[in-house]
């Protein structure tokens, strides 16, 4: 008797995909499909323009617009990412180059895109290298760029967005910063913020004095210990 000849698995594959019917898309649901994953540099344009004002730029009223429509508080910490993938050199403003260059990374030209990527862009809170970035960019982004340093009250409400519920000696620096004769804070005194926050425990047992620290910060150290005193 002869042996049956053994079907190859590229046969048997073969037979069972020809008999799985092959689903058919209308012209219409190709061209939704399309839509959803393909990026278009024109319709991503387009959709910038629909919030500039009569001199095409993206301002304030604009951007509380777009805000709206992607269902995000313009207070968000997400906005703040979005700017940084843009590196929008403004608060409250993006250029039509700069929604294209953050908007074109993120293969975004529409609110349902940009929406599906919301959560994503928060997770870039949770690295440290993306956050030390963002943190820094925030800096210039906030700045009033007439002036070479940050106002105090303008460092009190970006810091609070961005180290207020992680810094667990945020509540006492902000007392600090409101008693103290600071005006003004430079980027040093910024980044190295940032760095205090991360590196010095909340008894501050491990903190030099003698160390590369701003002055702003020994006097806080300072201010602590002579409160708790």
């Amino acid at each position: 008797m002869m042996a049956r000849k053994r079907r190859s698995t590229t046969e048997i594959n073969t037979a069972e995909n020809a008999s799985v019917p092959k689903r058919r898309y209308t012209s219409a649901q190709r061209t939704h499909l399309d839509e959803m994953i393909v990026f278009n540099h024109k319709k991503c344009l387009s959709w910038y323009h629909k919030y500039t004002n009569d001199v095409g730029e993206l301002g304030p009223e604009g951007m509380e617009k777009f805000c709206m429509d992607i269902g995000v508080d313009p207070e968000d910490l997400v906005m703040l990412v979005l700017a940084w993938k843009m590196n929008a050199k403004s608060m409250g403003y993006f250029s039509s180059a700069e929604w294209l260059i953050g908007l074109t990374e993120l293969q975004c030209d529409s609110v349902k895109k940009l929406q599906s990527k919301l959560d994503s862009l928060r997770l870039y809170f949770n690295d440290p290298l993306a956050f030390k970035s963002i943190y820094r960019y925030a800096y210039d982004f906030a700045r009033d760029k007439d002036q070479r340093s940050m106002d105090i009250e303008t460092a009190k409400l970006m810091l609070n967005l961005l180290l207020g519920k992680q810094w667990k000696l945020y509540p006492l620096f902000a007392k600090f910063i409101d008693q103290s004769k600071y005006r003004v804070i430079n980027k040093d005194q910024w980044c190295n913020i940032l760095e205090f926050s991360r590196s010095i425990s909340i008894d501050l047992s491990n903190y030099d004095i003698d160390g590369a620290w701003p002055v702003m910060l020994d006097e806080f150290v300072d201010w602590i210990k002579n409160t708790n005193s």
